[in-house]
């Protein structure tokens, strides 16, 4: 019997019109693009701006993207999956709206937090299911709507974070091809470094909390760089010692869009030239649970069948990893 790979078969992707330069930040925070770029190789974000639209607005829009692009009905999608750190709202969850407003009808949908870890840990989650024989098509979005909980005033935060969705599509494959292994890690030890104080359960909103800005991402910058530069290298070392790969063999890495220092890192680590790293720092940001998917929606011309890809992210909790999977057709 011929073993049931998952592979990604289609991808699609949404971002805001609105662009958030570091120009216009200069004028928001003590901060210019000279420091900005040196620091974080960001130039600009985007920035959903539309009245009354959260983070399925873009879901939906990459996975309609995604749709149209292949002709898929949305019917035969078995399960929605949205990657994400800003749900619509609590309780109800974004991906049961998002595959409504898409007209998945046949599927059931939830939503998956693991901070800049989410949309890797759902490639995780999705392959495991369709490998399983159990689904045909599982859809898994990546989404983020970062600028509802930044605070454009705080120059840590502000100039690093950007609004985006990406989707793709993962289907069976007999071929060998797809998903072939994953190296996934977490340590509660970073809970306090990268976090959003209130808002939850141990700290309910209130007039104080919103009073105090507390309802806004902080983040230790040096301590997270730290953890980040170690531990995405590591992983991706580590993944390409258990499957015998080599820089020679390896033909992209995927890495979390976090900080350009930090993706240059893990590169060299594992000693990849820097033409065969994607990158879309200088004109996203980090759009959290959108950066893997975005780098594949931007990179997908230039993909071959067979490429071997090296999947790196790291994120709050903390949460990081990495995952080797074959692309499966041409792009």
């Amino acid at each position: 019997m011929t073993k049931i790979t998952a592979a990604i078969t289609a991808v699609g992707k949404y971002l805001p019109e609105y662009i958030l330069t570091n120009q216009e930040l200069e004028t928001m925070v003590d901060t210019n693009d000279e420091w900005i770029t040196t620091r974080t190789g960001i130039k600009e974000r985007r920035i959903l701006k539309e009245e009354g639209a959260g983070t399925s607005f873009m879901a939906t829009r990459a996975a309609q993207d995604l749709i149209a692009k292949n002709n898929i009905d949305p019917k035969e999608i078995d399960l929605v999956i949205v990657a994400t750190a800003t749900p619509d709202m609590l309780v109800a969850s974004t991906a049961v709206f998002t595959a409504t407003e898409i007209g998945a009808t046949n599927a059931f949908a939830y939503d998956l937090q693991a901070a800049c870890s989410s949309f890797l840990y759902g490639m995780s989650v999705a392959s495991t299911y369709v490998e399983s024989g159990r689904y045909k098509k599982v859809l898994l979005i990546g989404a983020d709507k970062m600028s509802s909980i930044i605070d454009y005033t705080d120059r840590a935060t502000c100039i690093i974070f950007g609004d985006g969705a990406g989707a793709v599509l993962f289907e069976p494959n007999e071929e060998g091809l797809g998903f072939q292994d994953e190296y996934l890690r977490s340590d509660g030890v970073g809970r306090e470094f990268l976090k959003i104080d209130a808002g939850g359960s141990i700290l309910p909103p209130s007039e104080e909390t919103v009073k105090n800005g507390q309802h806004y991402v902080h983040q230790e910058g040096r301590t997270v760089f730290k953890f980040a530069v170690s531990n995405m290298a590591d992983v991706s070392e580590k993944i390409l010692e258990r499957n015998n790969l080599t820089k020679d063999t390896v033909n992209w890495l995927v890495p979390h869009q976090a900080n350009k220092r930090i993706i240059e890192a893990t590169a060299n680590r594992i000693g990849l030239d820097e033409e065969k790293v994607m990158m879309n720092i200088y004109k996203y940001g980090n759009t959290t649970s959108a950066t893997l998917p975005l780098l594949l929606a931007d990179y997908e011309k230039e993909l071959k069948k067979g490429d071997n890809l090296i999947f790196a992210a790291f994120g709050g909790g903390f949460t990081w990893g990495a995952i080797y999977l074959k692309w499966a057709y041409n792009g």
